[in-house]
Formats: structure tokens, sequence, C-alpha cells
């Protein structure tokens, strides 16, 4: 009998250099909108500031500084549920060390996940302890990044993704594996847990977006709950990019296709938005080319059409979510908004943490917190 089960093949970062090119031109050639004078950020993303970081980006950040570093991590590709899947795989040097699958977010990449890879998968080199390893497996969600656009509605949802992750990891020959994820992966580390029960041990969690069942019984809620239900109800004045993504994913897409500033402007609001609110600028919270690296991710594979679908196509926002019974650790950053009764209702939460330094983007600008409870949770699970 053959085996028709699609190939793992290896996958090297190599972007041609007209693409740079053009890239150049377009920052060189941009048109800025006028703005107001002393509104800041109220109004969005501040044209003064941008026209400093775009400046940046097209004079000074080095792509191929970037993508070499990129390439130092071993790539794959393959295809799940008949969609593109690209992934980095890292083994970790201890034998016994325990497969994680870390899952991004939106407007994110598995850029997000650099500043914790070496820390994770080889833990004796950085001061601790070798029992603590993970071989880790870091998807391109589908319609992201090196992971192309998807190809067809409805494959672009949080239950989809889950999908395609537990199979990438039956794939690989890990039937026994922890996940964590935060933003879009705090849907989809859970939903692995759901589909999946029997091969995840453990569910790590930051940002876990609780948006469902919050009106149930909001006078149960302690001090804690009661602000992070009313930051939650004040969604809507920051979360005007969802409304769109939600609806008119496509026509949002022309401008964002088409213009760097105007993808720069809105994926920096968004990191401006929620990461740490003590940090008066994005750069302050985020390493500045670490952030614009991402954004090259989205720019060079042309999909942030394709990224922003899940949006539209995802049913689990404001879903009541089954307790699939795996032990869950919730890690709470400053600006995060999880409800914890809710969280416990729907999530077995055997660990739970809260930080006073760090934001939503947890692996970007807080990795070694976000490192230490993970280590933490896992032992318990292992």
């Amino acid at each position: 009998m053959t085996n028709t089960q699609p190939e793992i093949r290896p996958f090297h970062i190599d972007i041609p250099q007209a693409q740079l090119d053009d890239l150049k031109a377009r920052l060189t050639n941009a048109r800025w909108p006028d703005e107001l004078p002393g509104v800041g950020w109220d109004y969005g993303m501040p044209a003064s500031y941008l026209k400093q970081l775009a400046e940046y980006w097209r004079t000074t950040y080095d792509w191929r500084g970037q993508e070499a570093e990129l390439n130092s991590y071993p790539q794959f590709v393959t295809e799940v549920q008949g969609q593109r899947l690209h992934f980095v795989h890292i083994q970790s040097p201890e034998p016994d060390a325990l497969p994680l699958v870390l899952t991004h977010g939106w407007p994110g990449s598995f850029v997000e996940f650099l500043p914790v890879i070496e820390p994770l998968t080889n833990p004796r080199a950085h001061g601790g302890d070798p029992a603590d390893a993970f071989h880790l497996v870091i998807p391109s969600l589908p319609g992201f990044g090196f992971s192309g656009p998807t190809l067809e509605a409805g494959h672009a949802n949080t239950e989809m993704y889950a999908k395609v992750v537990a199979e990438l990891m039956t794939r690989l020959g890990y039937d026994r594996y922890g996940t964590q994820g935060g933003d879009i992966g705090s849907f989809v580390s859970p939903e692995l847990g759901r589909i999946a029960t029997e091969n995840v041990v453990g569910v790590h969690v930051n940002g876990l977006l609780t948006i469902a069942e919050w009106d149930a019984d909001p006078g149960g809620l302690d001090d804690a709950d009661q602000q992070r239900l009313a930051a939650l109800e004040n969604f809507e004045a920051v979360g005007g990019y969802a409304a769109i993504q939600s609806t008119r994913p496509q026509t949002l897409a022309f401008g964002l296709h088409d213009s760097p500033t105007g993808l720069l402007a809105w994926i920096t609001d968004l990191f401006h938005t929620f990461s740490n609110p003590a940090k008066t600028l994005p750069e302050d919270a985020v390493d500045k080319d670490l952030l614009l690296t991402n954004v090259m991710i989205y720019w060079l594979t042309e999909t942030l059409a394709s990224s922003t679908r899940l949006y539209k196509e995802s049913q689990q926002w404001g879903a009541a979510l089954t307790n699939s019974g795996v032990p869950t650790a919730c890690a709470l950053f400053p600006g995060d908004i999880t409800i914890r009764s809710i969280a416990e209702r729907q999530n077995n939460v055997v660990q739970w943490s809260e930080f006073d330094r760090g934001g939503h983007f947890a692996a970007m600008e807080a990795p070694d917190l976000l490192v230490g409870d993970i280590r933490e949770f896992f032992r318990k699970v292992r």
C-alpha cells in the first residue's frame, strides 16, 4: 500500500531582492494624511509617529539579517486539510523533553515566539532545569504568513485551526503534548484540548478572551472581575478594527495589501492599543526590529487579507465553550481582561497567575515571565 500522506518538506525563506526594492520605493513615495494638532493617539495612529517608524523601516531596518535569523531555525511546509501549512519544529537537546505547540494570534505570526524558543527548548543553557525542556512546534496558522492565503471560505476560523494543528502533531508522531497560545491562540489551544483530549496533557493560555456569558450574572463577579468586565464592555471604544474585520475584511484588505504604510499603521496601532498600557510607544513595549519583522511577514507573503478572514468566519466569538477537563493555566498580563469566573467555567483551571509587567503580546513583551509560568504549569502535568 502506498503512503498518500502529504510529505513534510524543509523550508527556507529567500525573499527576492525585487520585493525589497519595491517595498523601499513604496515607502519613499508614501503619501501622508494630515493630522489634528495635540490629539495624540485619540484618533488612531499619529502621522508624526508613523513617519519616523516608516523612515526607520526604509533606511535602517535590516530584513536580510532578520531573514538569516529566521532561517537559523528549522522550518517546514506540508499540506493539512487541503491547506499549505508552514511551521517551525525545534527539537530540544534533552531527550525527555515534552512536545509543546505554540499558537500565535492576530496581528501576530510565528515571529512572536522567537524570544522564548531558546529558554524553552534548552533550559540547561539558560540557567534552568533541563527537566523543563520542550520540543517546540510553532505553526503559521492557515492564512497567515508562509502558510499562504486560505483557498476557500470556512477555513479561516479557530475550530479549523485546531483541527489542522492536531493533525500536524499526529503527523509529526507526537501523541502526547501540551499547547500554549495567546489572543487567537487562546481559542485554538483550549480547542485542541476539546478535540484531542487524549493527546493534550495541558493547556497554557495568556490573554484568554472570555467574551462569552459575561452578562449571565454580573452581580456574582468579584471586584477584579467587575473591573475586567467594565474594560470588556468598553472594548468597542478600542475594538473598531474587529468590527471592520468581522464584516468587511475584503474591503479593508485593498488598502493594507497595496500600501506598506497603511499596513504598518494598522498593525502598529494594535500593538499600541493592546501592549503594556504603562508604555508610551509600541517600540517601548516590543523590540522595534521584531515588530517590523512581524509586519514584514504579512507584507512579503501578501496574507493580510486571508489573516483577517478569521474575524468573519470564526464561530467561537461569544459562544459558550465546553470544558474539556484538560488541566489549564491562565496567565494575565497588564491590560488583559480575562474574567476568571468564566475562564473557570469553560476550562479546568489549575493555575492562575497575574503579572505586573508585560502585556497582551507576552512572548514579545515579557518572555522571561511567560517562560517561567509555562515551566511551572507543565511540571504539574508532564
